[in-house]
């Protein structure tokens, strides 16, 4: 059984040194990973250009061995030869897992060049599959019968849209029984609300049910991931009380 815990990489900004930061998101990443399975770093959110998940990656193999690391890898903007070499540093680097997704818009307007998720895990399984555990995302309520790539792709599982409620997880897992499911839960704070408002969350409602959405998701599924974009503090101290 998995608690993840969501990690967005520093941004890179003019006059703030990259290596200072690099080494506060890792030592907060140590704190939190004393209460948590394994962590998962994303690539560019919201294409706000941020520092490699790979180069914080082999830090983390080394400052915490023992902690499964996953990572997401957008393809809006990559060719087939820079996926290739992001897999192959994966592997190399002992990172467990990959979430292959098709990446907001780039913030510097960088070109798309068309490559669609579910394609590129079928070709990557072809030649790393067995060396590396492949994710697609999915909507947290998708029409089952329109997802037909994304099953034939036959990732490892599916990492969800933020959950808001259980029926969601137990629908989920009721449709998928043969890919392991990752739920995405939103920790509910004011800090938060800017994200609960973009996803659509009632932040007072959600945060009334949120411990009993997390217990019970994790009875289901055995693996749910959570994000707090800005609130580290407030999902720590949760997660020291709770787990």
């Amino acid at each position: 059984m998995t608690i993840r815990y969501e990690a967005n990489p520093p941004k890179i900004l003019p006059n703030i040194n990259k290596n200072e930061s690099i080494e506060k998101f890792v030592e907060k990443i140590k704190t939190i990973s004393k209460k948590c399975d394994a962590i998962h770093l994303t690539e560019n959110v919201l294409g706000h250009e941020r520092v490699s998940p790979l180069e914080i990656g082999k830090i983390l193999k080394k400052e915490i061995p023992d902690h499964p690391i996953t990572v997401s890898l957008r393809v809006r903007d990559k060719n087939e030869e820079e996926i290739k070499k992001f897999v192959e540093t994966c592997i190399v680097t002992n990172i467990e897992g990959i979430l292959i997704l098709m990446g907001d818009p780039s913030q510097s307007k960088s070109q798309d060049l068309g490559l669609i998720p579910s394609a590129v895990v079928s070709n990557l399984k072809k030649k790393y599959g067995a060396k590396i555990d492949l994710y697609l995302s999915i909507s947290n309520k998708p029409n089952f019968l329109k997802i037909g790539k994304k099953i034939k792709a036959n990732p490892k599982g599916f990492m969800t849209q933020v959950i808001q409620n259980i029926q969601q997880v137990q629908n989920l897992s009721d449709n998928l029984k043969e890919f392991s499911i990752i739920p995405i839960i939103l920790f509910p704070s004011e800090k938060n609300q800017k994200s609960a408002d973009f996803l659509g969350l009632n932040l007072e409602e959600y945060n009334n049910e949120f411990h009993k959405l997390v217990t019970e998701t994790y009875k289901i599924t055995e693996d749910i991931l959570i994000t707090s974009p800005n609130d580290f503090n407030g999902l720590r101290e949760y997660l020291e009380k709770n787990w």
